[in-house]
């Protein structure tokens, strides 16, 4: 009777499993992630306004999170907005005119940059916003927070 309650347990979570991952940006203020959902829980990171986090699992008011380096900590879901923003993964990242790695160079991006997350292009390409007005497309590997 055990394995039976197990099986379906099992299949239970996995029918609820959403696999599409969904990502939040820090707000206004920076984000204090926490070792569990309550502000007396240890104080584990601080991330900066605009910083994409992906978002695991909502428990009431809080959220838990993974951040670009793949740690989970938690965090009060008010501080985070559903406006998208990506941070460049690696360095020297050429955005580009347009979906193509032939087209001209709009201008380079160093590893750690945030830019602003526009439409979803073709075959793996991402349109991206700089905070200096400047937009273009990138290659959807060298950013992270989609």
């Amino acid at each position: 009777m055990s394995i039976t309650r197990l099986i379906i347990g099992a299949a239970l979570l996995l029918s609820t499993t959403s696999w599409a991952a969904d990502y939040k940006t820090v707000g206004a203020a920076p984000a204090v992630l926490y070792d569990a959902p309550s502000t007396k829980g240890v104080k584990l990171f601080i991330v900066p306004r605009g910083a994409p986090l992906e978002v695991v699992l909502t428990y009431g008011d809080w959220v838990k999170v993974r951040d670009m380096s793949g740690d989970l900590a938690w965090t009060p879901a008010r501080g985070l907005s559903s406006r998208r923003n990506v941070i460049v993964r690696v360095p020297n990242v050429k955005v580009r005119t347009a979906e193509d790695d032939t087209s001209a160079v709009v201008f380079t991006a160093d590893k750690g940059v945030l830019l602003e997350l526009g439409e979803p292009g073709a075959n793996g390409w991402v349109k991206v916003r700089h905070r200096d007005g400047l937009n273009g497309f990138v290659r959807s590997s060298d950013v992270w927070g989609l």
